[in-house]
């Protein structure tokens, strides 16, 4: 790998899990996936069913920022 792109690399992962997160999506997206679309509309069913289930009481919810602590505890 060149000089930069190791740069680049150690850059990125400095960033915050949200920040490389939304770091990775960009760069996802920067590509022309034939599938992209139909797995979109999938990620969407997933998210409204998982909606449903909260709703329903099925499932519980736990607050972003103890996620993203849990994230970085193992970092």
């Amino acid at each position: 790998m060149p000089k930069h792109r190791k740069q680049i690399l150690a850059e990125a992962l400095k960033l915050p899990p949200t920040e490389r997160a939304e770091l990775v999506e960009n760069l996802l997206s920067s590509f022309e996936f034939e599938s992209r679309k139909s797995i979109d509309a999938l990620w969407a069913q997933e998210v409204e069913d998982r909606i449903d289930a909260f709703d329903r009481g099925e499932m519980t919810a736990k607050p972003a920022s103890d996620v993203f602590a849990d994230i970085e505890k193992i970092r």
